[in-house]
């Protein structure tokens, strides 16, 4: 949640159309960036995230291959996110 102005009354919370869009996405991701855990990622999540994103990669390809369709642009938002997601975990952001 976002703070707006609320006139006389002072800042008051509205909810962002990201908000919506990212509780829509994934409302455990949405949780999460409001909630954040008071522990560090487990021992092996980079290793579990990397695994997750290699499988996903390999469905995703196979997808791409039934249905003749180009995979450069999917392939490269997945690398990303790994990468992202990979960092996030490192830095104990997650």
């Amino acid at each position: 949640m976002s703070t707006g102005t609320g006139g006389s009354s002072g800042p008051r919370p509205f909810v962002a159309a990201s908000d919506l869009a990212e509780a829509a996405f994934c409302p455990r991701a949405q949780w999460y960036r409001h909630h954040p855990p008071d522990a560090p990622p487990a021992r092996g999540a980079a290793r579990s995230a990397r695994a997750g994103a290699a499988y996903h990669a390999r469905e995703l390809t196979a997808l791409a291959r039934r249905e003749g369709r180009p995979l450069t642009g999917p392939l490269l938002l997945l690398a990303i996110g790994v990468l992202l997601l990979a960092s996030l975990l490192l830095t104990g952001a997650l």
